[in-house]
């Protein structure tokens, strides 16, 4: 199920430029940036939202309901010519759709502690398989087809997840009733408000960072390389989906550090990101490859870091305001990428994100007391 949704949702990510030039002849930067906020901003909202009802409904029977809504309202927004009416309903299918989010917190509430970890990792690999998928469909769709037709594709998977959930209710081989832990509900120290805001703060900077250079990547792909294809584009796109693959494959062959190495990450991360701002299609190319090994590996950290601190009765909700900060990222991110490409060109957005980056490193060493030499957590966190 959670594959299918980021595939619905990764779409038109790479292509938002072009789907407004060619659907509704809008070209400027800065709407564009304003759309994919609103986007941000909406999922922002609806997760905590869904998460709350969570507490009283059952995770799937929201979603029988949410993606059936979704679907029909993706389906208005592909038949729609009215770009104000586009706007609007795809903004309230949006805070449908992201009612998919509960079932992250919802699979690591039903495992065992131990098995985190590798769950977050097939997670995480799940959700970058999906943006491979929904990049090159996207691609595809936007090369070959009309671009419109992506909500027709966005609408099948809203109604094939609502079927899964309801043959989920009904089939007696699971057990989808509301759970209840065993384990105390009192909380660990570290997973008081204080370290939420902490870890919020640090994926608020990094989600911020990731994102700034995704809006115009495609067009800063065209603007360097020979091929004049979409599919080429959403390919080169999604090489850190194919990336993950690779790194859950040799994380799961090698004893797991848990949430140590968020530092070395980052710094593999800085890597990537100033290969990527080289306009050399080789360089873009080696730095997509090494980026997408440094922000696999340091998301899953966070994730299983706020996962190890938090109990199975307040997973959805820590995560829903961890995910409040990241989404607050990813918003001030699209809301600023349309005027920093309009005023200073494709390019700068990949330094800035290195200066992100960097600001993460230093903030976690200060916050969590990081200890270079046993690259641990000190104990009076």
């Amino acid at each position: 199920m959670t594959f299918i949704a980021v595939v619905s949702d990764y779409l038109l990510h790479p292509f938002y430029p072009q789907f407004f030039e060619l659907r509704f002849g809008v070209t400027n930067p800065k709407l564009v940036g304003y759309y994919f906020a609103a986007i941000c901003f909406m999922v922002m909202i609806a997760f905590p939202f869904w998460a709350y009802v969570s507490k009283k409904v059952a995770e799937l029977k929201i979603l029988i309901y949410t993606q059936a809504i979704a679907g029909i309202l993706a389906l208005y927004c592909f038949q729609t010519s009215s770009y104000i009416s586009f706007w609007i309903v795809s903004l309230v299918m949006v805070l449908f759709k992201g009612s998919y989010l509960l079932v992250y917190p919802y699979i690591l509430k039903i495992i065992k502690k131990e098995e985190h970890a590798t769950t977050i990792g097939i997670l995480s690999v799940v959700v970058h398989l999906g943006g491979i998928l929904g990049a090159v469909l996207g691609g595809l769709t936007v090369d070959f087809i009309k671009p419109s037709s992506i909500f027709l594709i966005m609408a099948l998977g809203d109604f094939i997840q609502m079927g899964m959930s309801a043959y989920l209710l009904k089939s007696k081989k699971y057990e989808t009733a509301l759970i209840t832990s065993d384990e105390t509900a009192e909380k660990r120290p570290l997973s008081s408000n204080s370290f939420i805001l902490k870890i919020g703060l640090l994926t608020f900077i990094l989600y911020f960072s990731d994102f700034l250079i995704r809006p115009f990547f495609s067009r800063y792909w065209e603007s360097i390389s020979v091929f004049d294809s979409k599919f080429i584009s959403g390919t080169i796109y999604a090489i850190p989906g194919f990336v993950a693959l690779i790194a859950l494959y040799i994380n799961t062959k090698i004893k797991s550090e848990g949430y140590q190495g968020i530092i070395n990450a980052l710094l593999i991360g800085l890597i990537g990101l100033s290969l990527q701002g080289i306009p050399n299609e080789v360089a873009v190319v080696a730095g997509r490859i090494i980026y997408g090994w440094a922000i696999f590996q340091g998301v899953v950290k966070f994730d299983i870091l706020l996962f190890e601190m938090s109990t199975p009765e307040s997973y959805s909700v820590d995560y829903s305001k961890v995910h409040f900060f990241q989404n607050l990222g990813v918003l001030i991110a699209s809301l600023n990428v349309g005027i920093i490409v309009d005023q200073w060109g494709l390019i700068v957005p990949f330094y800035i994100a290195l200066i992100g980056f960097v600001l993460t490193i230093v903030l976690y060493a200060i916050l969590f007391k990081w200890n270079p030499f046993t690259k641990k957590l000190a104990k009076s966190n």
